[in-house]
């Protein structure tokens, strides 16, 4: 997944002024600490000198996907964390209150009675399906559930996939896809560099892969890949890049596409490049292969093997099956064919689109009538798209519409900030702050400069709580 975190076309947040701005200081939520959450905090706070917010997540960690859902061997995308941070260095206006699952521990209605503004940035956090048969054969997982697993996410700590399989398929043609077949071909030295949980590390030094076969169902100029990710590919030290020739063959609109899109161009000479290259005898290969749409998953107990058939593309760029079909023999197969936004309890939810409606990031109900006081950013208010650096101008958007409606608004929010914290302990959450994460974040890193790595993630929530809250955690031996 690509950062690209430049706020060059972010729109301008225009403060308020002060002749407008109520004499009430404005209480704001931001259900989810991910980049679309954090980058409306530093939007908020940039213009709006009376707001205080408080960042809520289901997690009692912050920054969501750069967390979760970049690959550990990109630890240059992970730094958009020291941006991500510095708002809560700010402590009379911004807190965070983690270990919150919203529809559970807070509702819509209890945040709606506590704040002036809420803003959901929850994201995408399900996943679409292929829609062929033998999807669900033990040995065919989502890609979403190998990058948690990965990446140290407490849902799917206790889960070890074991990379046994000499053969393995991972269908798409975007960046997440890249990621797991880069992660799965990388040698134990490479993963071994990075900030993996220990079990994960373990399990990567006895994988048994030989061969990733990567299957995109368009062409080489549809591929969704950014050249940051693809070039990531090319620095593999163990293992030989495989691209087929003929289905490197563009048709005249593909090359009116390449000519007016540089990444694009960049993208298909690294291609080109790749399948001119003779195989170098490594010990394991990538097969990027492309105009392949999976048809059946073959097996009886567990996978066994993929039916690709071979595709046409047309002038309209649609495709059509050649009735050409090839199988190839996997024991595993990720499927990383698109995120998708879950209805959150109580919100609005266009089920068509997949997202939280919305005008300009004011959420819209059911009727697409405005609601009151609730907005929307990031992939639950467009889908996933765009990369993390795209969730800046998306929630910049979100707050001018905000800030626009706040004049107009009777600001009736005036209790104390603690009495959200004392409804909470009322129903008993075990919610954490940002000293808490202060403290979980400086022993992962002082556990990863013992091993000589980045950092060290604790995958197991049990394990996270109590570190989190143990002032001395020099002696701590957590269940990882």
């Amino acid at each position: 997944m690509n950062s690209n975190a430049d706020a060059s076309t972010a729109p301008f947040v225009r403060p308020l002024p002060g002749s407008h701005r109520n004499a009430s200081i404005v209480r704001v939520a931001v259900v989810g600490a991910g980049p679309a959450g954090l980058y409306a905090v530093e939007s908020l706070l940039e213009a709006a000198p009376d707001f205080c917010i408080d960042v809520f997540d289901r997690l009692p960690t912050p920054y969501g996907l750069v967390r979760y859902g970049v690959a550990p061997d990109n630890q240059k995308m992970k730094s958009v964390t020291r941006v991500l941070r510095n708002s809560f260095n700010n402590e009379a206006r911004v807190r965070f209150i983690g270990n919150v699952c919203f529809g559970v521990d807070v509702r819509r209605a209890d945040l709606l009675k506590f704040y002036d503004a809420v803003i959901y940035a929850t994201g995408a956090p399900a996943e679409r399906r292929i829609g062929i048969s033998g999807e669900d054969l033990p040995g065919s997982y989502g890609a979403k559930e190998f990058v948690e697993w990965y990446n140290g996410h407490p849902d799917i700590a206790h889960h070890n996939f074991l990379l046994d399989s000499q053969h393995v398929a991972v269908i798409g043609a975007g960046n997440v896809a890249l990621d797991v077949a880069r992660m799965l071909i990388r040698s134990p030295e490479e993963v071994a560099s990075t900030d993996v949980p220990d079990r994960v590390l373990a399990a990567f030094r006895n994988s048994q892969i030989t061969d990733v076969h990567l299957i995109a169902r368009r062409g080489p100029a549809q591929a969704k890949f950014t050249p940051v990710e693809l070039r990531g590919i090319g620095s593999l030290l163990n293992a030989d890049i495989v691209v087929r020739p003929e289905e490197m063959v563009l048709s005249d609109s593909d090359d009116i596409r390449i000519g007016a899109n540089r990444e694009l161009r960049t993208n298909i000479a690294m291609l080109r490049e790749w399948a001119g290259v003779p195989l170098q005898g490594k010990a394991r290969r990538l097969h990027i292969r492309f105009l392949r749409s999976p048809v059946r998953i073959l097996g009886e107990k567990r996978v066994e093997g993929i039916v690709l058939e071979g595709n046409e593309q047309l002038a309209d760029e649609h495709l059509c099956g050649t009735g050409n079909f090839e199988t190839l023999k996997v024991n595993m197969i990720f499927r990383a064919v698109g995120y998708r936004p879950l209805r959150l309890p109580d919100v609005p939810f266009d089920e068509a689109k997949s997202i939280i409606p919305n005008n300009r990031g004011r959420v819209l109900n059911e009727n697409g009538q405005l609601t009151e006081k609730e907005y929307v950013t990031g992939w639950a208010k467009r889908g996933p798209s765009g990369t993390i650096g795209t969730n800046r101008s998306d929630s910049a958007e979100t707050v001018c519409t905000l800030l626009a409606d706040i004049p107009a608004r009777k600001v009736c929010n005036s209790s104390d900030p603690e009495q959200i914290l004392i409804f909470l302990d009322s129903r008993r959450v075990n919610y954490t702050n940002w000293m808490n994460w202060l403290r979980l974040d400086d022993y992962e890193t002082q556990l990863g400069r013992k091993q000589g790595r980045p950092r060290v993630k604790i995958p197991d929530l049990r394990s996270m709580l109590e570190l989190s809250r143990n002032s001395d955690t020099s002696d701590f031996a957590g269940d990882d």
